[in-house]
């Protein structure tokens, strides 16, 4: 069939800022948003992210993907490709191209899909039917992996598909249950049961169970359930599988190369590695920077041909089979003026005023006129982009690190450090009357390896003492954030030499020379330099210090703000007796004393450009001793999760966010942002300010750089194992079942029937194979085998089978008896309708469980699940406490009683996107219009 890429492109929703289609039939089909994370192998997709919320930003980037599924032709991709570029055309120059593989994908497009993606075996059907909600008729296992970006594939129903590093769930309709692999973190469990909990939510509108193997000993339950499925398993789960994970040492090796055609035949030219810089693309050319074979960008001159931009993906994919890299290495296509935040970092500086783009990129961050700092209470995004999370004006406690202990520096001399030495400094202020603080860790040039382990140790030892609530900062001499200068008013001076064990600085000499830097109080600091003539520069103030006399002098290109600053930091050093000069008017004493006249720089420092870099967030994690990182793009508050280590990258500094149960990683964060900065790239600078920020301890500096921010947002934050243990936490009407409060027996032999079994002989045989199951030691044993799926009404409900099996009649099912299990309080138990209902495609309604409250509730379970027929009038939910709730009405989701019709009216959404939302967007709805 040929394709016809001229009938115009599919109309898009101005509203939403992700679109996605499939191509089906060599055409592109819109895929409905409820089915948005769902991808069939056979099938090509595109996907189209155009940010709202720079929308109104003159030159916001929308990404355009295209996504090939493992099983998919070269037709259907070659449909795809020509497809995004036609949609290229339409969206113009602003615009990131992608090609994304199965089981490969860049974190830009992983992160549209927060509660995961879903890979589905085979392809869409020709009717084009999507994800049905309230489907049971369902048998799958699903394998998923993945920490922040979660996936999970379709695999062979079968015990073989197991690993012990990761999780699987065996879907059945009604019944879902996740098996936990014992070398599992609890992150990863956290967002299975997140992914879990979503698949629920979206396509069985609440109404499934789910169950949680975390030890199959405690578990047997569920195990059974399990094995009644799958087979007995015969042996050991396999293994862990070896970690793919690219850590950033890899991601490291950077190479640039000059792409041009010559006599039909493509000519790559390798110009340059690591550190990269700006000017060395050429807006008339073309060039591929290839980052590790990890990830390949193709970044287009505005100038370059039309003939060459159409190219881009094949010039790619040539450039991979030259170099032997795997088909599925990730490709990003580039415009020159619209560039991702990802390529920038690879280079050294980046400047959007370079080539006068004015059409292009993001808008800056940087700010152009002197703020209000009054303001930074109120507004902290604006106290982000000045690092400054206050005015200045709270209290300061110094403290020199000696004999490995601290000592109290004397307030006159706070702002009097030494390069020799590390000092604590602890600044304490207020911010919407609570108190808060920053401990900065202040290290000196020359200060020893055995001084800087004694900071860090002393630097704990306070934070205990106020109870982990200090915001800790690293700083390095020459590197100090604006709020750091800002506490000692501008008048910060750096000596050379230490201070010794009796607190006193060593004997000065008779001839010191101080640079003198800065325009105002928050970027003016003064160091001793080498007293020489070389050390002068014509653009700064530097104060000479003698045995008889100060001068102070004026370069010739200092401004009048400089020279204003520089009197009232010098007060401290020169005293009364100082003498001003200018830059070539001094007197023979000043040259004398720096010992002659030499040549020296007149060329103006110019501050580092980072107007071009946008702020990344990582997930941080380690792999074979080495970060491995994962990006949050569009990053918000949602992404910080209690079991989180997160890397926060503006550039000029590195926050690091501890979640609550990862504080005791504290060390190995400030190993991991230094490894980020020495591997980086872009050759980062080692001394660039690293923070280290615990969960509820957020200074409007870090805050700042999100969109919006909820200091409440962890208030009922609750653990991984609150959520299994039955509280409703973010995933509402989860529902453990456990060996303590169910039971899961199988009649004995002579019970059966005559001629009955436990599953069915398929007497076709297909495929040369035949099943026979038979009773051992009370346990369904077929070889490792499992009985086959059940159809799907849905093609986006796939069938998974083995053609030699057959599936458990309903007779079958009634062989196995579910009885209460010893309890302290005897739990209702799982009923036998549960596990038949999720094998019947007719039934959409639960059996009635415990009443909320009822004393028979085992702490096991789960708050109890919806478990009324239809639906309830809004008056008897709306509004009411729990004693006069109707019966069988779970109080902590009142909301889900409604019809679908007066949910929409008053929620203003239907009960999928609202399950989709986070737990305290739903609570905070809940509130609201009295369902709470």
């Amino acid at each position: 069939m040929r394709m016809d890429v001229n009938k115009g492109l599919p109309a898009t929703e101005s509203r939403r800022d992700l679109h996605v289609w499939i191509i089906e039939n060599l055409r592109m089909a819109p895929v409905p948003e409820k089915a948005y994370g769902n991808f069939f192998e056979e099938h090509c997709y595109i996907v189209l992210h155009v940010p709202q919320s720079l929308k109104a930003t003159q030159g916001a980037c929308s990404d355009l993907h295209y996504w090939a599924g493992k099983e998919a032709g070269a037709e259907a991709q070659d449909a795809a490709e020509a497809f995004v570029q036609q949609l290229q055309e339409t969206l113009g120059g602003a615009t990131v191209q992608h090609r994304e593989a199965q089981g490969h994908e860049s974190d830009c497009f992983r992160s549209y899909f927060r509660s995961g993606i879903i890979y589905r075996r085979g392809g869409l059907a020709s009717a084009l039917t999507h994800v049905e909600t309230n489907l049971y008729n369902i048998q799958r296992l699903l394998h998923v992996q993945g920490r922040k970006h979660v996936s999970a594939a379709e695999v062979e129903l079968s015990w073989s598909s197991f690993n012990k590093g990761d999780i699987f769930l065996l879907d059945l309709g009604k019944v879902m249950i996740q098996w936990n692999g014992p070398e599992t973190s609890i992150p990863e469990k956290a967002r299975g049961l997140a992914l879990t909990c979503s698949l629920r939510d979206r396509e069985r509108g609440g109404r499934a169970q789910i169950g949680v193997v975390d030890d199959e000993v405690e578990a047997t339950d569920l195990m059974r359930i399990m094995e009644a499925v799958l087979g007995c398993r015969v042996g050991n789960v396999p293994a862990t599988r070896p970690d793919k994970s690219v850590n950033q040492l890899q991601k490291a090796s950077v190479r640039l190369y000059h792409v041009c055609e010559k006599d039909e035949d493509l000519v790559i030219q390798e110009l340059a590695t690591c550190p990269l810089t700006q000017d060395l693309l050429w807006e008339e050319d073309y060039y591929i920077l290839d980052q590790g074979g990890f990830k390949i960008y193709v970044w287009q001159g505005r100038l370059s041909s039309l003939q060459e931009k159409k190219a881009a993906f094949s010039r790619a994919l040539r450039f991979i089979q030259a170099k032997g890299y795997p088909t599925y290495t990730n490709v990003e296509v580039v415009n020159d003026g619209a560039e991702s935040a990802s390529f920038k970092q690879l280079f050294q500086s980046w400047s959007t005023k370079q080539r006068g783009n004015k059409n292009f990129g993001r808008l800056s961050k940087s700010i152009q006129v002197r703020p209000d700092v009054g303001k930074l209470q109120s507004q902290p995004e604006l106290a982000a982009q000045l690092r400054m999370v206050d005015d200045a004006s709270g209290k300061v406690e110094v403290w020199c690190i000696q004999d490995l202990g601290r000592q109290p520096v004397d307030p006159e001399r706070h702002a009097q450090l030494c390069a020799g030495n590390c000092y604590l400094v602890l600044y304490t202020y207020q911010r919407m009357g609570h108190v808060q603080y920053i401990l900065y860790l202040w290290r000196g040039h020359r200060a020893t390896t055995r001084d800087v382990k004694a900071l860090n140790c002393n630097a704990e030892e306070l934070d205990l003492m106020y109870r982990g609530a200090l915001v800790q900062e690293h700083v390095t001499m020459g590197s100090e954030t604006p709020h750091f200068l800002a506490i000692f008013q501008g008048q910060l001076v750096v000596f050379q030499g230490h201070t010794g064990h009796d607190g006193k600085e060593q004997p000065a000499p008779a001839t010191r020379l101080f640079h003198v830097q800065g325009t105002d109080s928050c970027n003016t600091r003064t160091v001793e330099v080498p007293a020489r003539a070389s050390a002068l520069n014509s653009h700064d103030i530097f104060l000479l210090v003698t045995a008889s006399i100060c001068y102070l002098w004026f370069g010739k290109g200092c401004s009048g703000d400089q020279r204003e600053m520089a009197r009232t930091a010098v007060s401290a050093v020169s005293g009364e007796n100082k003498e001003t000069v200018l830059e070539g008017q001094e007197p023979p004493g000043f040259w004398e004393a720096l010992g002659g006249l030499a040549p020296y720089p007149s060329n103006k420092r110019l501050p580092e450009d980072v107007s071009g870099f946008q702020p990344r967030l990582f997930e941080c994690s380690s792999h074979m001793g080495h970060l491995v990182l994962t990006e949050m793009v569009f990053f918000s508050q949602e992404d910080l999760d209690k079991y989180d280590i997160m890397l926060l990258d503006t550039w000029q500094e590195i926050f690091l966010w501890l979640g609550e149960a990862a504080s005791k990683w504290k060390k190995e964060a400030v190993d991991w942002g230094q490894e980020y900065l020495k591997t980086h790239p872009a050759g980062r600078s080692p001394a660039t300010p690293i923070v280290v920020i615990k969960q509820g301890h957020e200074p409007p500096t870090f805050t700042g750089w999100f969109l919006a921010w909820d200091p409440y947002k962890w208030t009922n934050d609750q653990s991984y194992k609150e959520v299994v243990d039955g509280s409703l936490g973010a995933m509402p009407a989860i529902c453990e079942i456990t060996a303590v409060s169910t039971g899961f027996s199988r009649p004995a032999p002579s019970q059966l029937p005559p001629g009955s079994r436990l599953g069915r002989h398929d007497p076709d045989g297909q495929n040369g194979q035949e099943r026979s199951q038979a009773l051992v030691d009370g346990r369904v044993c077929s070889g490792g085998k499992r009985p086959s799926g059940l159809s799907v009404a849905s093609a986006w409900e796939p069938l998974l089978h083995t053609p030699s099996l057959s599936p458990l009649s309903e007779q079958e099912l009634n062989d196995f008896q579910l009885s209460r299990g010893p309890s302290n309080g005897g739990a209702d138990p799982l009923t036998l309708q549960t596990l038949k209902g999720s094998q019947d495609g007719s039934g959409n309604e639960l059996q009635p469980g415990p009443k909320a409250g009822d004393a028979s509730t085992n702490s096991h379970h789960s708050s109890p699940r919806p478990t009324i027929n239809g639906s309830l009038p809004r008056e008897r939910l709306m509004h009411q406490a729990v004693e006069d709730l109707p019966e069988g009405v779970d109080p902590a989701r009142k909301e889900f009683y409604l019809s679908d019709s007066d949910f929409q009216e008053i929620f203003g959404k239907s009960k999928e996107e609202f399950y989709s939302m986070a737990k305290w967007r739903q609570q905070q709805e809940k509130k609201q219009l009295g369902f709470f």
